[in-house]
């Protein structure tokens, strides 16, 4: 075997040497001028399949309310913090009050008589109620009230504040776009009524008295809108509705998801699609001893139990949940669903946007 003389070993040293200083160069020139190559990072930005840095995670009921009812005893309601509201900050996003990248939850808590000011941002926002009444929402000057079960929207740019006019404290979970408006620099914020507008307390508000009746729309109102005109979607009906598709399922038609799991989803009745151009919700409701099929889904979501108990195995980790717990899915994590007693779960997610980017893509298992 010849070795090379030591001239040309010298030589090519020398050379890898030059090579390295000159790379070495290059990189700071590119500092210098804010430039970044993509070939250091392409594992990062374009990787073989979603790698979120959100992780999953389950938020305990019995931990946040007793949370939100301190900070009622110390935190006012007032100009400045607009809101007692108690973000969900997801462990895998560096202390940012988000629980997905594109999804904002929180429980929101107002006590015994106390009014929530007004105020307007482009952010897209909903209530979802797991317990208690005696709270009206007055979204531009017109009251609605909120009770358990109910889903509540406020769209994007809509004056909108609460008052509480009974002798007990109110918590509901908060959905918001905050993260993705964020990102994208879309978000302007107005200041309302310092208190509401209206403090009347109807049963019904106006918008459900004009478009909530099934299958029936106003010809006051047949342009497309954006978000949903329906104001309250009512816990009677969501309830009914999943209960006459589990009794046909009983009766031998096909009129659920899987087997034991009915579903419904919240829609605008203008469009047919979304409440809101940002945001998806659902409800499902799962017999005792229902499981879903493990799946993965581009895009986040986040449920919360409104009645019952089970269990989400999410990634190689299992949870057990119950009343009122919220359970977040980040993107492509691996998921599903068993039932221990008749359960009940409210989601929500950010599925409009994705779909509409046509980024959707859904893999889920033949076995449950």
């Amino acid at each position: 075997m010849h070795e090379k003389p030591l001239s040309v070993l010298i030589m090519t040293t020398t050379a890898h040497l030059s090579e390295d200083s000159e790379l070495a160069r290059l990189y700071r020139d590119f500092t210098a001028e804010h430039l970044n190559p993509l070939w250091t990072q392409l594992d990062s930005l374009m990787p073989t399949a979603p790698a979120p840095r959100a992780i999953p995670f389950v938020w305990k009921w019995s931990n946040l309310y007793p949370l939100a009812e301190r900070a009622g005893e110390l935190v006012p309601v007032g100009r400045g913090g607009e809101r007692r509201a108690i973000a969900l900050a997801n462990p895998g996003l560096g202390g940012a009050p988000f629980v997905t990248p594109t999804l904002w939850a929180a429980i929101q808590y107002l006590g015994p008589k106390e009014t929530a000011a007004e105020h307007r941002h482009s952010q897209n926002a909903f209530r979802f109620v797991v317990e208690g009444e005696g709270v009206w929402t007055v979204v531009n000057g017109d009251p609605v009230a909120m009770r358990r079960g109910d889903l509540l929207l406020t769209p994007g740019w809509h004056f909108h504040g609460h008052h509480n006019e009974s002798d007990q404290p109110m918590a509901w979970l908060d959905g918001l776009d905050i993260p993705f408006v964020h990102y994208t620099d879309a978000g302007f914020f107005e200041f309302g009524a310092e208190g509401v507008t209206d403090e009347s307390t109807p049963d019904l508000s106006r918008s459900e008295r004009l478009w909530a009746h099934p299958g029936l729309r106003p010809l006051v109102g047949l342009d497309d809108k954006s978000n949903s005109p329906i104001a309250a979607y009512r816990w009677e009906h969501t309830d009914a509705a999943l209960a006459q598709q589990l009794a046909l399922e009983d009766e031998g038609y096909a009129a659920t998801t899987e087997p034991g799991h009915a579903a419904v989803r919240y829609t605008n009745p203008t469009t047919g699609g979304d409440v809101m151009p940002t945001i998806r919700a659902e409800f499902h409701r799962l017999r005792a001893g229902a499981r879903t099929r493990p799946r993965r889904d581009v895009g986040s979501a986040v449920y919360q139990v409104f009645a019952g108990s089970g269990g989400f195995r999410l990634g190689d980790d299992a949870q057990k949940v119950g009343k009122g717990d919220l359970i977040v899915v980040p993107s492509w994590v691996q998921w599903s669903i068993l039932a221990d007693t008749d359960l009940d779960l409210f989601v929500f997610s950010d599925a409009p946007i994705i779909e509409r980017l046509q980024f959707g893509r859904t893999l889920v298992s033949r076995n449950a």
